[in-house]
């Protein structure tokens, strides 16, 4: 059996278990492996984002928490290089840090034969991206977006000019190679654009946004898309 396809099928053995649990030593009769190896399995499982929980003692041993799964991770060199070129090539994307952080999670769990094949790969594909914003408005920037809040933004535009506004964050939208937050400006009453390198500070407020929809941004150009969806 495959690294990748046991740990899927531990995954689901933890599942089943439910709240008794199952001890290393019966996971490693079952996959025919060392506990040791169960063990890094194991670890290898919780830092991929399973819920994987243990209970030391007689009677203990490890469980997946209610609803935890890991579905099966099956890639090909190729892939696994795609995303992480994705990742690298875009570091001023929103969630930029969340998807580098996703995209390690599923190379530690690809079988290790594979895993060496997408890290040779990977030397032969090279990216010149810029530097990132400062991580500090970025967080903001997302907190602001994933919680509906308004946000407050000290922003310079092209010609110079600074202001602090408040701002109810609808959408992030990329064009050209620049990133934009989209959304409600409080201090103009309309719908703005701000590059996000032109925001100097950026601070969530505790305030809720007033509601306004994404279609309130206006029609999209023709090649325009959400990051989500099958066919992307």
């Amino acid at each position: 059996m495959k690294r990748v396809e046991r740990l899927h099928a531990l995954s689901e053995m933890l599942r089943r278990s439910g709240t008794r649990g199952v001890s290393a030593e019966r996971l490693a009769e079952e996959f025919e492996v060392s506990v040791r190896t169960i063990k890094r399995d194991l670890n290898a499982l919780e830092n991929s984002g399973a819920p994987v929980w243990s209970r030391p003692g007689p009677g203990g041993g490890y469980g997946l928490a209610t609803g935890g799964s890991l579905p099966p991770v099956s890639l090909s060199p190729a892939q696994a290089v795609a995303l992480m070129a994705a990742v690298a090539a875009a570091p001023d994307a929103p969630y930029a840090d969340l998807a580098a952080a996703g995209v390690q999670k599923i190379l530690d769990v690809l079988d290790p034969k594979t895993r060496a094949r997408a890290d040779e790969l990977a030397h032969r594909v090279w990216v010149n991206a810029l530097p990132a914003s400062s991580r500090a408005i970025k967080s903001a920037l997302e907190v602001a977006m994933a919680e509906q809040r308004v946000i407050r933004i000290r922003y310079t535009s092209r010609d110079g000019t600074s202001t602090t506004r408040d701002v109810e964050p609808v959408l992030f939208a990329s064009t050209n190679g620049q990133w934009y937050l989209v959304g409600w400006c409080r201090l103009r009453n309309a719908m703005r654009w701000f590059t996000v390198s032109g925001i100097g500070r950026a601070s969530v407020t505790r305030t809720a946004c007033g509601g306004h929809a994404i279609h309130e941004v206006g029609e999209p150009p023709a090649n325009a898309r959400p990051v989500h969806g099958r066919g992307v």
